[in-house]
C-alpha cells in the first residue's frame, strides 16, 4: 500500500439571420415609452496549481480505496464537485490517461462568470427612450441601441466610421462586420443626425469634417469607449448587463455561428450564457441549431 501510494505520488509530478435582424428592428421600433479581465496565471502558479490539484484528487480517490485505475466518469463527477479549482486536474489525468494509468475523460473548463444581466422589460424600455426620445443626444441614441439592440462593445461603438453606415431606398443599414445590417427607423434617423450635425463634442481644433461616427475630444482620435459608457451610465444603461441581456435575446432567435458572423462576434460570445456546461462524463458536443 505504502509503495503504491508512493507511485501515486510520483505521477502527480491543457440568410435567415437578416429576417431575425429585422423584425427586432420593427419590435424595437414599435416598443412603448454590465468584463473586467484578469491578468493571466504566471506559468509557475499554473504548474503549481496544476500538482496541487492532481495531488488532491489522488488523495481523494485513497480517501475511497480507489485507485487512479480504477476511478470512472462518476467518480470524476463527483471530484468536480468539490470545489472551484477541482477542473485544474484536467492536464493530469490527460497525461496519465496517454500513458495507460487510467481511462481517458473529457474534463471542462472552468465555468465563465457571467454577471447580472439588464431585464428584459428595462432592456426594451430604455431601447424605447432611446430610439423616441428627440431630446437625447443622438450620441447618446445611436450609441445605447448599438449596444442594447445588437450587443455591441463600445469599443467597437467608439470606433464606427461614417462609412459603415449606408442607406439604400428608405432603409438604413449599418456594417458591423461583413454584412450591412439593417435599423429601426428611429434609430436610421438618428444616424442620419449624427452624421449630418449632432456631434457638438468635438474639441477645440478638431476638423470639420471627420470619418469617425463618434469623433473625440482629440482632434483625428474618436471617442473613447470610458467616455461613451459615461455618456449612457448618466442615462441607466450599464454596458455589461445591458449588453448580455443583448445577446442573451439575440442567441434565442438565431443559430450562434450566424449570429457571430452577423454581428462581428466571436464565436465563443455568441453562445456564451445559453450553453450548458458539459459534465466531466460526458465529452462536449456541438450545440444545435435552433430553427
Amino acid at each position: 500500500m505504502a509503495c503504491r501510494a508512493a507511485r501515486t505520488r510520483r505521477r502527480s509530478r491543457q440568410p435567415a439571420a437578416g429576417a431575425v435582424i429585422r423584425d427586432l428592428a420593427g419590435d424595437a421600433a414599435a416598443a412603448p415609452q454590465h468584463r473586467c479581465q484578469h491578468p493571466a496565471p504566471q506559468p509557475t502558479a499554473h504548474a503549481r496549481n496544476q500538482i496541487k490539484a492532481a495531488a488532491g484528487f489522488l488523495a481523494w480517490l485513497a480517501s475511497r480505496r480507489q485507485s487512479l485505475a480504477s476511478c470512472r466518469h462518476a467518480d470524476l463527477d463527483d471530484w468536480l464537485v468539490t470545489g472551484p479549482g477541482a477542473w485544474q486536474v484536467r492536464g493530469f489525468l490527460t497525461w496519465a490517461a496517454r500513458r495507460g494509468h487510467c481511462p481517458p475523460f473529457a474534463i471542462p473548463g472552468p465555468g465563465r462568470a457571467h454577471g447580472a444581466a439588464t431585464s428584459p422589460d428595462q432592456r426594451w424600455a430604455l431601447a424605447a427612450r432611446l430610439l423616441h426620445d428627440g431630446s437625447l443626444d443622438p450620441t447618446d441614441r445611436v450609441a445605447g441601441c448599438l449596444l442594447l439592440l445588437y450587443g455591441q462593445q463600445l469599443s467597437r461603438i467608439a470606433a464606427l466610421t461614417t462609412g459603415q453606415v449606408t442607406r439604400r431606398d428608405d432603409a438604413v443599414f449599418v456594417r458591423l462586420g461583413q454584412h450591412d445590417v439593417p435599423v429601426p427607423g428611429p434609430l436610421g434617423a438618428a444616424l442620419n443626425e449624427l452624421i449630418r450635425d449632432g456631434r457638438a463634442y468635438t474639441g477645440v481644433g478638431s476638423p470639420a469634417r471627420t470619418r469617425w461616427l463618434f469623433p473625440g475630444g482629440m482632434p483625428g482620435k474618436p471617442i473613447t469607449a470610458s467616455q461613451l459608457g459615461e455618456r449612457l451610465r448618466a442615462l441607466g444603461i450599464y454596458a455589461m448587463p445591458g449588453r448580455r441581456a443583448a445577446l442573451t435575446d439575440l442567441a434565442a432567435k438565431m443559430p450562434a455561428a450566424v449570429l457571430a458572423d452577423l454581428l462581428h462576434l466571436s464565436p465563443g460570445t455568441a453562445v456564451r450564457g445559453s450553453a450548458p456546461r458539459p459534465r466531466a462524463s460526458e465529452p462536449a458536443r456541438p450545440r444545435p441549431d435552433r430553427p
